[in-house]
């Protein structure tokens, strides 16, 4: 099993003055005139975060990640070992091509192809002998969710000096999925266990299977099916329950009309790269289906409650926050992903008014690709360091 380096040195971001009753600290590229103290450099330093000294109009510290792209403990950092990749999973040389430059790649307008790549760097990197999903569910870019792991994990580190009780944690996916992708990061590379919770039987029973075949896993993924479409925590983090962090990649579209156009679109940008890098759009691509809202073409895979829901991401979240508040001594810290920028001052404005005492606002940068991520607490410093001493 690839493990990484979970010895170094994880520094604390600086935190602002704010007022008594609430912490935030963005984690966000944003210039602010204001030098970093030598406390905030030595950080950034240690941890490849780049820090600004607090906005003291606003009394939020200024944080924006590296420019180097995936986390450091991320197992997929430069281009992928395809050498190494087909020792793992043989099955994948007959989708490797050549791309423009003459360097080995896959087709990643192809689903099988995404398929069969995430099969090999699953067992090339976390020592999964057995990863499969039905045909019509969703096949994540595991590097970018494997960097959410990772800094969550970082999120949990800086709570402590040194390094957080990992083996201790117990962490809780809200729509684990068929994939599975989530509590298998957080298995294999950190020691903790996860509860999957979804709406979709599918799902549930994919997930499990994948669990129940691989060694590594058993005993530390519990897969619970949601049976309330209106629910995101209710019915799933029960009395007694105590989650160290909770995840989540919601979906994203109002509609499937509008989840089948934005499947469209990642195909067309696809061909359009491809073609400005000088490269061929294959014969078996080269007309691409319609969208039809009886049929939407999702050619990434995905059923409903993967990809849309009324109302779209900010619908979803905001219930996310509200429905958090009912567990607040139960989670040392909710987070979830967020895919439009736009719904990430809503929603920090509707946690302080829920009376949230910390958040976190943090970017990941893959390649030209941004994404985020927001955590919150309702616990405050000395709270969540007595959450801690009780582990």
């Amino acid at each position: 099993m690839k493990t990484n380096n979970h010895n170094a040195k994880q520094a604390q971001p600086k935190t602002a003055k704010s007022k008594p009753s609430r912490e935030v600290t963005k984690i966000k590229p944003k210039r602010v005139k204001n030098k970093p103290t030598a406390k905030a450099a030595s950080a950034a330093k240690s941890t490849g975060l780049k820090t600004n000294a607090a906005n003291k109009s606003s009394d939020v510290e200024m944080i924006k990640t590296a420019k180097s792209g995936l986390h450091e403990r991320n197992a997929h950092r430069g281009r992928y070992d395809f050498k190494k990749l087909i020792t793992a999973e043989p099955q994948l040389k007959s989708f490797v091509i050549k791309n423009p430059k003459g360097e080995d790649s896959i087709n990643f307008s192809d689903p099988k192809a995404v398929k069969m790549l995430n099969k090999a760097l699953l067992a090339a990197h976390y020592d999964i002998e057995y990863w499969d999903i039905p045909d019509t569910y969703l096949c994540p870019p595991i590097p970018g969710r494997a960097d959410y792991v990772h800094r969550v994990a970082e999120l949990l580190d800086s709570e402590v000096k040194g390094k957080y009780a990992h083996h201790k944690v117990r962490a809780l996916d809200v729509g684990v999925g068929a994939n599975c992708i989530y509590p298998i990061v957080g298995v294999t590379q950190y020691g903790w266990h996860y509860t999957g919770s979804d709406v979709d039987a599918t799902s549930i029973e994919s997930a499990r299977a994948i669990t129940e075949r691989n060694a590594l896993l058993n005993g530390k993924i519990e897969l619970v099916q949601q049976t309330s479409e209106s629910n995101i925590y209710r019915g799933i983090i029960q009395p007694n329950d105590r989650y160290d962090i909770t995840t989540c990649n919601p979906p994203f579209h109002r509609s499937a009309e509008e989840a089948a156009m934005g499947s469209q679109r990642k195909l067309d940008n696809l061909k359009a790269n491809q073609r400005k890098k000088g490269g061929k759009v294959q014969a078996n691509q080269a007309k691409t289906p319609q969208v039809k809202a009886n049929k939407p073409a999702l050619n990434f895979g995905g059923q409903n409650a993967e990809l849309w829901c009324e109302g779209g991401e900010a619908a979803f979240i905001r219930k996310m926050a509200n429905e958090s508040q009912a567990f607040s001594a139960q989670v040392l810290w909710f987070t979830t992903l967020i895919s439009k920028k736009d719904n990430v001052r809503p929603m920090r404005k509707q946690l302080e008014k829920l009376g949230v005492k910390a958040i976190r606002i943090v970017e990941m940068s893959q390649g030209q690709k941004v994404s985020r991520f927001i955590a919150w607490s309702y616990m405050d410093k000395s709270q969540r360091k007595a959450w801690i001493e009780l582990k």
